[in-house]
């Protein structure tokens, strides 16, 4: 069932998106060479207990999942792309890290994520992080009014396209609102001018991930990390956006 929210619920959903932007801020500026991805899994547990926000992770188990995940973030770094499982694992001179952190705030849900390089990067690092900034971009350009779910998604593979990778449609974005997942999904390929009609309301999580040698994933024995199946390394961005009769408004946009 799609949900669509009324502006006044928009603007109440306002406050999550500000607080996840102001915690993924706070840890891209912690990521740096020897901190520890438990110290990055704290450091966001106590901005949730300060803020009084809910986490959207710690008792999450879907279907996918081999248990709860028991922590407040995902932490990928460089051939885990997805859901990677904060451990004890100290960040190293050039990994490339993608931090993935949804929250609630009086019952509204919001989603998003970002990847950097710690240390001295790799050009190909920057290239794929670059890729998914800008299907991102082209994406969030894309939902508005008149449009649909596939010009979305063939926004995003285009750009991947453009930049050499292959695009997996297994996991993509997804509607937000009183919960973390809903519907629509939002691939991340698709045909431009099919699937859902884009109405004033709709609420979605875009959320471009690519990896640099393949589209092929397999699951860690952690039971949650997605890692590429060649070993190459991958990039995650996302941002909760709504869409309005104004244009697409990014409820966790970040300052920095």
């Amino acid at each position: 069932m799609i949900d669509l929210k009324t502006p006044a619920e928009i603007e109440a959903m306002r406050p999550a998106g500000s607080f996840v932007a102001d915690v993924l801020t706070a840890l891209k500026e912690k990521a740096t060479v020897g901190v520890n991805l438990l110290e990055l899994d704290a450091l966001a547990h106590d901005m949730i207990r300060e803020r009084g926000a809910e986490s959207c992770y710690i008792d999450y188990h879907p279907s996918f999942g081999a248990s709860p995940f028991g922590h407040v973030l995902c932490t990928s770094v460089n051939d885990a792309v997805l859901h990677g499982l904060p451990h004890d694992y100290a960040l190293r001179d050039g990994d490339l890290l993608s931090v993935d952190f949804a929250a609630s705030i009086d019952g509204w849900v919001a989603d998003s994520a970002l990847s950097v390089v710690v240390g001295r990067p790799r050009p190909e690092d920057l290239k794929v992080i670059e890729a998914t900034e800008a299907a991102l971009d082209a994406a969030i350009e894309t939902a508005v009014v008149g449009n649909r779910i596939g010009d979305i998604s063939a926004r995003i593979g285009g750009v991947a396209a453009s930049y050499g990778y292959r695009v997996n449609t297994q996991f993509g974005g997804h509607g937000v609102g009183r919960t973390m997942h809903g519907d629509p999904h939002v691939p991340n390929d698709g045909r431009p001018h099919r699937g859902l009609p884009l109405r004033p309301g709709l609420v979605i999580a875009i959320e471009p991930w690519f990896m640099s040698g393949t589209d092929e994933l397999y699951t860690d024995d952690d039971g949650w990390t997605l890692r590429s199946k060649d070993g190459s390394r991958g990039a995650h961005s996302e941002h909760t956006v709504a869409v309005t009769e104004d244009g697409p408004v990014v409820l966790t946009a970040r300052n920095g």
